[in-house]
């Protein structure tokens, strides 16, 4: 008697699921790493968190991630029609039908609602009102300001900037004022250089017949390559005077038996050098990817915190 051969039936995921991971993709984990400059302004203050501290920390970082989500549901849900046309962009989830529009707009809408006020109730009412301006700036960007030249670079480094001073203000940490010009020139100098690497990418790339230079990007085409290259330049300078003038603002050490604040400079220098040789030569294009695989960057930002750590402790 033949025996009977048994055919398995994959069934299909279940819609919940899926859609569950359309949601997650469009939210861009990779992303979320620039999140981690929350710990900046406790970090620059060298302040020891006691365990509550720590966990409060971590608590606006959850919720500025939240933020961040919320806003690339919503931009994503916007320009969905735009996004079809784009070899790249159609790829997003809402772009290919994974996830429906109406399902990416509540979900942003949700968690843009629900961050900051759960930030009111966990941190500190200035910590809510510092995430709620978050995503009103980042979707008015999305809507009206990413198409006003020069107000956009400005409004992505608010964003950094933002990011940066969370984690200060949630602990009650005063931010110094040097802190605040280095990060701001320092975002300001990333962003730029991105934009930078981006238009000599798209010099470079073949285009169709009737293409225009900035379709990836809003007023991309509108900016000139010396322009932006003179925008990183100038915010690359300004962010290591500040950071020297910061460095130096104490003086010297008062129980140390070497200047580790002072000597931090050093590494804060080579680190800005080395990023932009990968400015200036256009492969800037993604600054995550750029500091976490350039091993002379990881090494030099390793040395720069071995000091800084050296500088606290010898306080």
């Amino acid at each position: 008697m033949a025996e009977q051969s048994t055919v398995v039936i994959e069934e299909p995921a279940a819609p919940a699921a899926s859609l569950a991971a359309g949601l997650l993709r469009t939210a861009r984990p990779r992303q979320w790493i620039k999140n981690g400059l929350v710990l900046a302004a406790p970090f620059a203050a060298a302040k020891l968190l006691t365990a509550a501290e720590t966990i409060r920390l971590g608590v606006v970082f959850v919720l500025f991630t939240a933020c961040s989500a919320a806003v690339y549901l919503i931009n994503d849900a916007r320009d969905a029609e735009a996004d079809r046309a784009h070899p790249v962009k159609r790829n997003r989830p809402v772009a290919a039908g994974h996830v429906p529009v109406a399902a990416a707009y509540a979900a942003g809408a949700v968690l843009a609602v629900l961050a900051p006020a759960a930030a009111a109730v966990t941190c500190t009412p200035d910590t809510a009102v510092l995430l709620a301006g978050y995503v009103l700036m980042q979707l008015a960007y999305c809507v009206w300001l990413k198409h006003l030249l020069v107000i956009d670079l400005v409004i992505v480094t608010a964003g950094f900037l933002l990011r940066s001073m969370a984690g200060g203000i949630a602990l009650g940490i005063a931010v110094s004022r040097w802190f605040l010009v280095t990060a701001g020139f320092g975002a300001l100098f990333m962003v730029a250089a991105k934009r930078y690497s981006e238009l000599v990418l798209m010099t470079r790339r073949p285009r169709g017949p009737g293409a225009p230079l900035g379709a990836s990007r809003a007023l991309l085409g509108s900016y000139t390559p010396g322009y932006l290259r003179f925008v990183w330049q100038l915010a690359a300078g300004v962010a290591v005077l500040a950071y020297c003038l910061w460095a130096m603002e104490t003086g010297a050490e008062p129980h140390g038996w070497l200047p580790w604040r002072q000597l931090s400079m050093v590494p804060f220098t080579l680190a800005v050098l080395r990023y932009a040789v990968f400015a200036d030569s256009g492969s800037a294009g993604e600054p995550e990817d750029l500091v976490l695989r350039d091993s002379a960057l990881v090494a030099i930002g390793l040395v720069w915190g071995a000091l800084y750590v050296l500088a606290v402790a010898d306080t």
